[in-house]
């Protein structure tokens, strides 16, 4: 009897522990709780942390986070308005903001990310799809901040957007929104991770780039090439005109000097008529020391004052 009195206080201590284990729960702050009974919910949501009771056996409490939640979208190949086919890749953050008709409609975080894919990813492709490309990578209608060149070349090829790539997201996001109030979640952002070309089109979209940036580079050569030989053509006109300048002055210096020489050899030489004859033999032998050598040959009429003194040595 004895035994049998201590294997059912035994039992029965055992029973009021499960019963103790299973009849309370905490709540923690990141968490908000529903209660289920037989898998139906029963009563409102539990948002307060702390120890809480529940039917043991009976009652289920179900756990789900009040914090904001990550869902990273696949990366689908989706079509432009103007038939450009991308890869677009994106990511939202989401909160569970009613957990008793979240329960309800999606049961789990499983259920909801599975939901939100749903929606997400045909907001993109239908938002994508109503849109060009350079809506989508475009935000506003900025001008490049730069005084270069460049920008006069590059300006023309930088469409203007009237919806732009922020507007496209928010709409994104509105219309998710009016697709999942009814879910007891709420889309709290949602933003383009990574717009890329399709491999197959990437090749040739970088084809064009290089050959467009190979023709800007083709002009600025040009126009350097031109601009050089500008410089040069000035530098030239300028080095002839200096030149032309120092050989006038030079000829003026030259022939200044020349008249002061000969005034003074005049004043010399003028004095009688010896003096005057002296003169003239002595410039008349100097041109014959520059006129005459061994390779030269000169005829003069006897009646030449060139031949005067020749002729008289004779």
């Amino acid at each position: 009897m004895k035994n049998w009195k201590s294997i059912s206080s035994i039992v029965v201590l055992v029973l009021l522990v499960m019963v103790a284990l299973d009849g309370f729960y905490v709540v923690d702050e990141t968490e908000q709780v529903i209660i289920t009974q037989f898998g139906d919910p029963v009563g409102i949501a539990v948002d307060t942390p702390g120890l809480k009771m529940k039917i043991p056996f009976v009652q289920t409490a179900n756990f789900f986070d009040k914090r904001y939640l990550e869902w990273d979208g696949d990366r689908n190949q989706v079509p432009t308005k103007d038939k450009k086919f991308i890869f677009v890749d994106t990511y939202a953050r989401w909160q569970i903001t009613d957990p008793l008709q979240f329960f309800k409609r999606l049961r789990d975080e499983r259920g909801a990310q599975s939901r939100l894919d749903d929606i997400l990813d045909g907001e993109t492709r239908n938002a994508i799809a109503s849109q060009d490309l350079v809506e989508v990578v475009r935000s506003t209608n900025r001008n490049p901040e730069t005084e270069a060149t460049i920008t006069d070349i590059v300006e023309d090829s930088l469409e203007n957007i009237a919806v732009g790539r922020d507007s496209i997201q928010t709409s994104i996001q509105q219309l998710a929104n009016q697709r999942a109030e009814d879910l007891g979640i709420e889309i709290l952002d949602f933003r383009f991770k990574r717009i890329n070309y399709v491999e197959e089109v990437r090749k040739t979209v970088y084809d064009r780039m290089i050959s467009e940036r190979n023709r800007i580079a083709d002009k600025f050569r040009s126009e350097g090439q031109g601009e050089a030989a500008r410089i040069n053509g000035e530098k030239d006109r300028e080095l002839k005109s200096i030149q032309s300048e120092a050989f006038r002055k030079a000829e003026e210096i030259r022939g200044e000097a020349d008249a002061k020489a000969t005034a003074i050899y005049a004043d010399a030489y003028n004095q009688s008529s010896s003096a005057r004859e002296l003169y003239n033999f002595t410039r008349t032998m100097e041109s014959y020391g520059k006129v005459f050598d061994d390779q030269t040959s000169i005829i003069l009429s006897t009646q030449s004052d060139f031949y005067k003194y020749l002729n008289d040595i004779q």
